[in-house]
């Protein structure tokens, strides 16, 4: 499926001579009206709206083949997943997997493709934030009524609008206050979108090398360091206001500073996207909590899991042994990592082309070897 904006839509109808379907819903409308405790007052649903459709810091960033080349690749999916406490006392990762977004809560796509849907979530100052967004972010993806047209505007929407729906529930229980970083990954066709407000990292493997398709929001980014400083925060110490170590989350409405302001605070739960198209050189996406890029890179992550998935084709065992690794390591961090596989075969044994290489070395050289030799 080919996610499009319907104002495009309508302009290709127009251009070819056909109506204006005038009974399209609003694209803007559809946002929910959640009433917000004092601490987040300018959080309201206008002003979800506004954020969404006029001020997204970061824009959509395609990560795509040439579309003129002929792509009939349609990926054969299967994922798998593990956890562990880590070097933690307590457990505030969290994650999902879901095959079929629309028919888990119920709902009929006609025409469309199976949304798979992936998500880890990274707590920080308990699990509330973690667990609420894990609970609540796909059904409200699902229920926005431009699922699945303007998936993008949908995703970016629903980031924020759980956001807000949890700033309610800390209103009424203060006990879940908390934060969570938020990755997720979509598949629908050969496409694949990842949503990123954190520091989880999403990394695809194409015929072995490593391509990142997140960010890490740490403050020492200089993009969000200037954005940060735009709204009136500040870095100190290698953390946000002094207090965070990331710049992008949701939850943290009891932190003072962070999101407070007419225009929001320093602290974003606004999502950055990119959209990949996948190509049989695609073999799989790795998923992870800042507790494995703490010790893998992303490159050594990707080489990692092709040697185990060459030697069981496994992709739980898979997550399990960078687990296991991690740990090995010396992580301290909690450890989550999803795995999705786009084949069902494992991946290809890589052969790499060894050149012969001439070497030789100049007279002068030569004479001055001579010299050395005879002392």
């Amino acid at each position: 499926m080919c996610v499009q904006d319907a104002e495009q839509v309508t302009e290709e109808m127009e251009n070819l001579g056909l109506p204006k379907n005038e009974n399209n819903n609003d694209s803007e409308g559809s946002i929910k009206n959640l009433p917000l405790n004092s601490q987040v007052q300018n959080w309201d649903s206008s002003s979800v709206i506004d954020i969404v459709s006029g001020r997204n810091s970061f824009p959509l960033e395609s990560v795509s083949e040439d579309s003129t080349m002929l792509n009939t690749f349609l990926p054969d999916l299967r994922s798998g997943e593990w956890s562990d406490i880590g070097g933690r006392s307590y457990m505030e990762d969290t994650h999902i997997c879901i095959p079929d977004l629309a028919t888990n809560f119920g709902y009929t796509v006609c025409g469309e493709e199976a949304i798979s849907f992936y998500g880890v979530f990274d707590g920080h100052g308990g699990k509330g934030a973690a667990q609420f967004v894990r609970d609540h972010l796909p059904r409200i993806i699902v229920e926005d009524a431009n699922f699945p047209l303007e998936l993008e505007k949908v995703v970016t929407r629903s980031f924020m609008e759980a956001d807000a729906a949890f700033a309610k529930s800390c209103s009424i229980e203060s006990t879940l206050s908390s934060g969570t970083t938020a990755l997720t990954a979509m598949i629908f066709g050969r496409s694949l979108l990842v949503a990123n407000a954190g520091d989880c990292r999403a990394v695809l493997s194409r015929h072995g090398v490593a391509i990142e398709l997140s960010e890490d929001h740490r403050p020492c980014c200089v993009n969000e360091k200037a954005r940060i400083e735009s709204l009136g925060g500040f870095i100190d110490d290698g953390y946000l206001n002094g207090q965070l170590g990331v710049t992008r989350a949701l939850g943290d409405w009891h932190i003072k500073g962070l999101k407070e302001g007419e225009n929001g605070g320093p602290l974003s739960s606004e999502p950055e996207l990119k959209l990949t198209t996948l190509t049989k050189e695609d073999e799989f996406l790795v998923i992870g909590s800042d507790g494995i890029w703490d010790v893998f890179t992303s490159q050594n992550a990707v080489d990692f899991a092709r040697r185990r998935l060459q030697e069981h084709n496994n992709v739980k065992i898979c997550c399990k042994d960078i687990v296991n690794e991690a740990k090995k390591r010396g992580a301290v961090d909690n450890l989550t990592v999803v795995i999705v596989c786009f084949h069902s075969e494992p991946p290809p044994t890589i052969t790499v082309q060894r050149s012969r290489v001439r070497r030789c070395i100049s007279a002068e050289g030569l004479l001055n070897l001579k010299y050395l030799l005879q002392g």
